[in-house]
């Protein structure tokens, strides 16, 4: 099967599910979450390992009531995601996005026509960022193709509109996202992800040295660009978004290197502690350790405690 063809027979199953009413669509993701937590599969391991990491002095109790609201809001993302990609983009907003904060902010900043680095966690819904953006003008993203051509069609024909540019994680990526930033135009970067060795550099992350890009940091330095960190926060059960646009500390563009990527991690740091349910911690954020320090993987002996 072309892979457009399998991408276009993912949207008609997405198009059929997404279909039911959100209460029914909210009750199978608890009980997809119910069922990671159940059978402790990767999701549910990769959560707790990172919760012990993240927060070591967290009562054990607490931690692991953290631990099931994680995968709850994790499928609830998942659903939703579905959900806001089978609608009208402006439908979307006009529902969902309950409250807007700092609007003006991104708007002032893409008018003033020296470039726009938004920096978006994968924290809350990134999605409704993504069409909220596209709602204020042409605008470029960064994402990691999936191995597989059909899920890679699947995400261009969901993510696609007149004012998105998708741009494949890879060799000519830089210099494109540089042109965009020259042209005075936009761009939107999920900078919380563990880069290639040589592509980022070690700094500490809820306590936890983390490998951490410095794309961002480049594209600062290099184009004065403003920086501005973005999401869109659940504010409530059925769909209710708010979003935050907020400037960057001005140390994200230092040209020691060190001091701007300690200020970046810092900055998602701070969103994630807004609520640590809405944070990506199914991820493994930590894997590769710095060079010399004698660590190990922390998630290769992970294990379900009972």
């Amino acid at each position: 099967m072309k892979p457009e063809t399998a991408a276009n027979l993912y949207y008609r199953l997405a198009l059929v599910l997404t279909r039911l009413p959100w209460s029914w669509l909210r009750a199978l993701a608890d009980g997809l979450a119910w069922v990671w937590g159940r059978i402790d599969a990767r999701e549910s391991r990769v959560t707790r390992r990172n919760l012990e990491l993240a927060y070591p002095g967290m009562p054990a109790a607490e931690r692991q009531h953290l631990h099931r609201e994680i995968l709850r809001t994790t499928a609830r993302q998942a659903l939703e995601t579905l959900y806001l990609w089978t609608r009208d983009p402006a439908r979307n907003l006009q529902r969902h996005l309950r409250q807007r904060h700092g609007q003006d902010l991104y708007d002032a900043a893409l008018a003033a026509g020296k470039g726009v680095i938004v920096v978006a966690p994968h924290y809350g819904n990134w999605e409704l960022l993504n069409q909220w953006l596209a709602s204020r003008g042409p605008f470029a993203f960064v994402y990691a193709p999936p191995d597989n051509p059909a899920g890679d069609a699947f995400l261009q024909r969901v993510r696609s509109g007149d004012n998105v540019r998708q741009v494949r994680a890879e060799g000519p990526a830089v210099r494109q996202l540089f042109k965009v930033l020259k042209d005075g135009g936009s761009v939107a970067i999920l900078p919380d992800q563990q880069p290639k060795n040589g592509d980022g550099v070690f700094v500490p992350f809820f306590g936890i040295q983390a490998l951490t890009m410095t794309l961002v940091n480049r594209l600062a330095q290099r184009t004065g660009a403003t920086v501005l960190f973005a999401w869109c926060e659940r504010i409530g059960p059925d769909l209710e978004f708010a979003l935050h646009v907020q400037p960057a500390e001005t140390g994200i563009a230092d040209p020691d290197l060190a001091t701007a990527v300690a200020t970046l991690s810092a900055g998602i740091e701070r969103i994630a502690r807004r609520d640590p349910a809405q944070y990506q911690w199914t991820y493994k954020r930590y894997t590769l350790r710095p060079p010399g320090s004698g660590e190990t993987d922390p998630y290769a002996t992970a294990r379900h405690p009972h």
